[in-house]
């Protein structure tokens, strides 16, 4: 089997052979190569010989492959049914001094015409699965305009030189038309590969069209009486053998090609379709062989057939890249441009349709479920929740998805907060786990109660979601502190006192920062929270009077990080934690647990990293003694710009001196510190 394989030794003696027993056959017909005395070698036995190796090859072929071995079987047969005919006239026909016509020999050549027919349609079907109907409509349109015009150009010399006998005629007209069949299939092939069908189908053409021409000009001078054995014509044949030999053995392509359209794939069937029609105007004028006629027609049929699928596909595009640019591509609701639409239709239609709700919906926490399970789980959860949208709002009106994590509902009739439809809306866009917790807030608009145009009501249910926001977000918030305040005080009264007080302090110098009101709702939730890690640390530390061990210090400066772990187990908290971290560091670096400095500290951690100092240096301690304010806000110009923020200090300072003469800041507004002097540096001491 090994002598078999594509590589192997006797494979290629075996194609060289066929390449020099047609290499001298045809140079014995053109320049009598070796006299007249090889004349019978070479037309009998060169030739034979070249047919039959050919056919041998291929037999090896179906034997050693197994990919497409009953295509290749059935070339075999086809390749041995015209070497037997070839071997009939060789050993019997030709020694006749009138050999019948049609022989037997004819019956083994036209043999080959349908092995190689059903092969090349097995072969179709294998290597050209996923080619579309518009392919196969190419390819027909193309295959019939060839065997119309090969027909019209061939037929009518044929039967000019007929000599009336029904059979003589029917077998000459056989070879034309089948040859013609053939190469049909073959242009079919070449469409269905966008004219890049590869080595396989290249080398199977040619040798189709070798013997397709041999066998019309045989066909044709035979009639007449004119053919003469072993000239150039009788070249052709074996050359074709060897042309269906040596594709045999090609690489295929990959099974099921991608159909591919380029113009060049859709210029052909349209010039064929063009030859069709031009050789149909000319049957109208002059007498054209009635074959070539229904051809033709069948090929301009097809190319109607073909345009009308053209027409129908590019009409589903259309409609497609319509839909999807109104469609979300994530979750598959509508989205910003199809909510606007709707949203003015339902205006305009709101005298006589009623009122319609715009539900406007905002995820919370989702940016923290995307950032601890990554962007892909993320864009599951919105799918999801989109799903279970659009189901709660089934029969209510349409859900849309306007990008990021807001979501929209278009409801008709009246709803408010309360309505159950809109809670339905809200529980839909919420999904818990471990570690996360995704709720949504709401605004509703309703029109023409709130807002007489789309954009308004739009907007109007955009701000009422972020007062829902804030709201639900404080909530949460306070709720949990609410019960860590709680323990604080079941703990160390002390320190839950300490913690007030520190609070207090950030809110009025946080006022001197430009700090929007969730901003500001973080940093007093931080400053009440900032030593809730103590209470993971021992009574016989946190009260000794004396200074600590290295051991204790650095069991002291854990509780940042025990505070963080504390308050991250409530998502709505993860803020606040990341400032109680950063609590505890300095202006310098010198702090802990992370070492930052300057703008690398939170803003609001470095608030409360003033406050709670000042709030300890005027507090009674079992370490110190309480001192004035004078003294603490002193010590903490020394330290600005070491330990603390020097602009914080000055707020800081600020803020003590309003609160001692009884001028307070208003809510929200930002004092100018100019009035407090210069900063000086910070004292070496």
């Amino acid at each position: 089997m090994r002598l078999l394989s594509s590589h192997s030794r006797l494979l290629r003696i075996a194609v060289a052979a066929i390449g020099l027993g047609v290499a001298f056959h045809a140079a014995h017909a053109l320049f009598g190569l070796g006299g007249h005395r090889l004349d019978g070698f070479s037309k009998d036995w060169v030739y034979t010989a070249v047919e039959l190796v050919a056919a041998a090859v291929c037999a090896a072929r179906v034997i050693r492959r197994r990919e497409d071995r009953w295509a290749w079987g059935l070339v075999t047969f086809a390749l041995a049914g015209w070497f037997a005919g070839d071997l009939i006239w060789t050993l019997w026909l030709n020694d006749l001094a009138v050999p019948p016509y049609p022989s037997v020999a004819d019956a083994a050549y036209l043999s080959m015409h349908p092995a190689i027919c059903l092969a090349l349609m097995l072969l179709i079907r294998t290597h050209f699965r996923r080619s579309g109907l518009a392919q196969w409509l190419d390819g027909g349109v193309v295959g019939l305009t060839v065997a119309a015009i090969g027909s019209g150009l061939v037929l009518p010399s044929i039967l000019a030189v007929s000599r009336g006998r029904f059979i003589e005629d029917a077998i000459n007209l056989a070879y034309p038309i089948l040859d013609l069949t053939l190469l049909a299939f073959v242009l079919v092939a070449f469409c269905l590969a966008g004219w890049r069908p590869g080595r396989v189908w290249v080398l199977l053409g040619a040798g189709i069209a070798l013997m397709a021409a041999a066998d019309l000009v045989f066909v044709y001078t035979e009639a007449g009486a004119a053919y003469v054995a072993g000239g150039i014509l009788d070249t052709l044949w074996p050359a074709a053998m060897s042309l269906f030999a040596l594709a045999a053995w090609q690489p295929a392509r990959g099974r099921g090609p991608e159909a591919i359209l380029t113009p060049e794939t859709l210029a052909l069937p349209m010039i064929a379709a063009a030859l069709a029609l031009a050789l149909l105007v000319d049957a109208a004028f002059h007498k054209v062989a009635a074959a070539s006629v229904a051809l033709a027609a069948g090929a301009l049929l097809l190319m109607t057939l073909r345009g009308s699928l053209s027409y129908l596909e590019n009409l589903r595009m259309l409609r497609r890249s319509a839909e999807e640019a109104i469609t979300d591509g994530l979750s598959g609701l509508g989205n910003r441009p199809r909510l606007l639409h709707d949203l003015d239709a339902a205006v305009a239609r709101t005298r006589d349709a009623g009122p319609v709700t715009l539900a406007f919906c905002d995820l919370n926490g989702f940016k923290r479920y995307n950032d601890s399970f990554g962007h892909a789980a993320g864009d599951a959860l919105l799918a999801r929740l989109g799903a279970a949208l659009l189901g709660a709002g089934e029969g209510l009106g349409h859900a849309y998805r306007l990008g990021g994590d807001e979501f929209c509902v278009l409801l008709r009739g009246r709803f408010n907060r309360r309505s159950p439809e809109v809670g339905a809306l809200a529980a839909a866009l919420t999904e818990q786990g471990s570690g996360f917790a995704v709720t949504a807030s709401y605004g509703l608009a309703v029109v023409p109660d709130d807002a007489a145009t789309g954009s308004a009501a739009l907007q109007l249910a955009d701000q009422r979601m972020y007062a829902d926001k804030t709201r639900s977000s404080r909530a949460g918030r306070q709720r949990t502190r609410d019960v860590l305040m709680q323990i604080l005080t079941e703990r160390t009264p002390e320190l839950h006192q300490h913690c007030g007080d520190v609070g207090r302090l950030a809110r009025g110098t946080a006022r001197y920062f430009p700090l929007d009101s969730e901003q500001l709702d973080e940093l007093l939730r931080a400053a009440e929270l900032h030593d809730v890690g103590k209470l993971a640390i021992p009574d016989e530390i946190l009260e000794r009077p004396g200074p600590l061990t290295a051991a204790e210090w650095q069991f002291m400066r854990e509780h940042p990080l025990i505070g963080e772990r504390i308050l991250n187990v409530d998502p709505a908290l993860r803020p606040v934690a990341r400032l109680v971290r950063s609590s505890h560091e300095r202006w310098d670096g010198g702090g802990y647990p992370d070492g930052l400095a300057a703008a690398a500290i939170p803003l609001g951690a470095r608030i409360i990293a003033a406050c709670d100092a000042f709030e300890a240096m005027t507090s009674d301690r079992c370490y110190q003694p309480r001192r004035s304010t004078e003294e603490a806000t002193a010590e903490l110009r020394r330290h600005a710009g070491t330990q603390f923020d020097p602009e914080v200090v000055r707020a800081l300072c600020a803020h003590l001196a309003e609160r001692h003469t009884g001028e307070l800041p208003l809510v929200g507004a930002r004092r100018p510190l100019d009035h407090l002097g210069s900063r000086a540096p910070a004292d070496p001491r």
